[in-house]
C-alpha cells in the first residue's frame, strides 16, 4: 500500500520520465509559488511598520468598505494568526488577523478592504465567485480521490476510469482559475474605496497598499502554475503508459 500510494503521489511516478516531468514541469512552478510567498511575506512586514496618517484601524477600514457598498448584516471580527485574513460568506463575518484588526497601518488597511470586498462581491451576486463555490466540492472529491482513480484504471486496464481520475483531478486547476478573478476583483474593489472614500491619506500610502495587494495576488497565480503543471504531468504519465 506505501508504494501504491508513493507511485501514485510521488515524483519518481513513471521512473526516469517522472522525474523529467515533475523537475521541468512541477520544480518551477513550486518556485515560483515559493517566491510569490516569499515577496508578499516581505512587503506585509515592511508595511505592516509604515502607519497611515489617517488613522483607521484594520476593523474600521473594512467597516468603511462595507458602508460603501451598503452592507449592514456582516460582522468584523478579529482571529488568532498572522495572515489569516477571511470572510467567511456562510457566518457573513469578515475576521481578520491580530495584526490587521486593530492595527492603522498600511498593510493592514489594504488587506482588510481586500476582506470586505468579498463581502461586497457577495452582496452583489459577483458571478465568477459563484461559479468558484460550484465548483469546490467537486475539487474537493478530485483531490482526494483523483489519481487514485486513475490508477485503478491503469491497474484494471480500464481507460473510462483513467479519464474520469484524470477529470475530477482537473477541477483542483479549475478552482484555482476560477480563484484567480474573485482575488483580483476583491483588491480592485478594495484600491477603488480607499481611493474614493480617502482612507488613505497620500499618494505613497495608496501604492503601498497596492504593493501588497499584488504581492497576493501573485500567490493566487503561481498556485494556479501548481496545480496546471501538476495536472500536465498526469495526463503526460498516465496517457504514455496507457499506450505501452
Amino acid at each position: 500500500m506505501n508504494s501504491l500510494l508513493y507511485i501514485t503521489f510521488g515524483p519518481g511516478y513513471g521512473g526516469f520520465n517522472g522525474y523529467y516531468l515533475y523537475v521541468i514541469l512541477v520544480i518551477p512552478a513550486l518556485i515560483l509559488s515559493l517566491v510569490a510567498q516569499f515577496k508578499v511575506k516581505r512587503a506585509y512586514s515592511s508595511l505592516s511598520e509604515i502607519y497611515s496618517k489617517s488613522g483607521y484601524s484594520g476593523a474600521s477600514a473594512a467597516g468603511a468598505v462595507l458602508r460603501y457598498y451598503g452592507i449592514t448584516d456582516v460582522r468584523i471580527e478579529q482571529v488568532s494568526g498572522t495572515l489569516t485574513d477571511h470572510y467567511s460568506p456562510s457566518s457573513k463575518v469578515i475576521r481578520l488577523s491580530e495584526g490587521v484588526y486593530s492595527s492603522t497601518s498600511i498593510a493592514a488597511i489594504g488587506i482588510a478592504c481586500h476582506e470586505a470586498g468579498h463581502a461586497a462581491q457577495h452582496a452583489n451576486g459577483y458571478v465568477p465567485i459563484k461559479i468558484r463555490n460550484a465548483i469546490l466540492p467537486v475539487c474537493k472529491i478530485g483531490s482526494y480521490a483523483g489519481i487514485p482513480l486513475a490508477v485503478l484504471g491503469l491497474v484494471l486496464s480500464f481507460e473510462p476510469l483513467v479519464g474520469i481520475g484524470l477529470l475530477l483531478y482537473s477541477f483542483i486547476m479549475l478552482f484555482q482559475l476560477a480563484t484567480l478573478p474573485v482575488e483580483l476583483d476583491a483588491s480592485r474593489r478594495a484600491l477603488q474605496v480607499i481611493e474614493e472614500t480617502g482612507l488613505l491619506s497620500s499618494n505613497d500610502e495608496y501604492k503601498g497598499a497596492k504593493k501588497v495587494l499584488t504581492c497576493a495576488a501573485m500567490t493566487y497565480v503561481a498556485a494556479l502554475a501548481v496545480s496546471l503543471a501538476n495536472l500536465l504531468r498526469f495526463i503526460i504519465m498516465f496517457t504514455g503508459r496507457r499506450r505501452k
